[in-house]
């Protein structure tokens, strides 16, 4: 998700204990980088802006927020519009029964969609969520969580906390979190015990244990970004690495717990989620943009989506 303003190399955003400096493109470190843009297999291209990449049943499927609607694409062919959502897609997940779920921005709900019953909406959210709602996940049972931005930077609004939001599978909607500054993608690691929550604007993955009641306990930090590289949309390998798109400065990062870098991607321009799948599940799909603004993605169309082959198959 964008950071909601185009910041320059060096800017500072200080406030919260969040990462205060960007580095400029010549300071950004160089991991063991296995892939450059030019590298990869163009999956589709001619988008505004691309979020919440996921593989399901040989094809990925996104959102393109500012077009309105939520795409899937089988590789080798063009993307299909599967559903217009007027206030803005994010994240996405799938219920039990096969059932779609959308996180609906600006309106701060959540959509369930089926071919045979349409859009229909699911949970309203707006009681938790202090401001736009963010990236989703949903588990294998249906529980979902959602973040916010807790903040409107385009508004001129001062960067402040938001609550994580979990929706239970009888559609009832709790605080999970707070403090958490622009949560934005999530991934289950230890067998689905512990949810794993990026932090934009802190430059972190900080992860949670899941009790059996879904309540979130022992908070801790579970990577550092190295310095200048700020997380957005991840996913999650079958060793638990964690792949972590950074707009900040191009890269996608496979990062262990601690925060060690294994192995990076640079694309060029600002990377903005990533989701392993095709049909070995060793396929990274890295979707990026040259802005985050949304006048100048309509006008340019340029959010693209490429592919990645990578060594370690998808985490289940």
């Amino acid at each position: 998700m964008p950071l909601g303003t185009e910041q320059p190399p060096g800017s500072a955003i200080s406030i919260y204990g969040v990462r205060t400096t960007y580095a400029p493109p010549s300071q950004i470190r160089a991991a063991r980088e296995i892939h450059k843009m030019e590298n990869g297999t163009l999956i589709c291209r001619g988008l505004t802006f691309i979020e919440g990449p996921r593989w399901r049943e040989g094809a990925l499927w996104f959102s393109d927020f500012y077009d309105e609607a939520v795409f899937r694409v089988v590789p080798g062919e063009l993307p299909e519009k599967v559903v217009s959502v007027p206030k803005q897609p994010s994240g996405l997940g799938w219920l039990p029964n096969g059932d779609l779920l959308i996180s609906s921005m600006l309106d701060k709900t959540l959509y369930r969609w089926s071919e045979t019953q349409g859009l229909n909406k699911y949970a309203d959210v707006s009681a938790i969520a202090e401001r736009r709602i963010n990236d989703m996940l949903v588990e294998p049972s249906g529980r979902a969580w959602v973040g916010n931005f807790g903040f409107v930077h385009q508004d001129g609004e001062a960067i402040a906390p938001g609550t994580l939001a979990r929706i239970d599978t009888d559609q009832s909607v709790h605080a999970a979190a707070g403090n958490l500054l622009f949560a934005n993608g999530m991934v289950l690691v230890n067998g689905g015990n512990t949810l794993i929550v990026a932090e934009t604007y802190r430059g972190c993955l900080t992860a949670f244990d899941i009790e059996s009641t879904g309540n979130l306990v022992n908070r801790r930090l579970w990577a550092q970004l190295p310095e200048g590289d700020v997380p957005d949309g991840i996913c999650v390998d079958a060793e638990e690495a964690i792949w972590v798109a950074s707009p900040t400065t191009g890269s996608v990062l496979r990062l262990l717990e601690g925060g060690e870098v294994t192995d990076s991607i640079q694309t060029g321009r600002k990377a903005i989620a990533c989701a392993l799948g095709g049909h070995d599940g060793r396929t990274l799909f890295v979707s990026s943009s040259e802005s985050t603004n949304r006048d100048i993605c309509l006008d340019r169309r340029s959010a693209s989506i490429q592919a990645f082959e990578v060594a370690i198959a998808s985490g289940t």
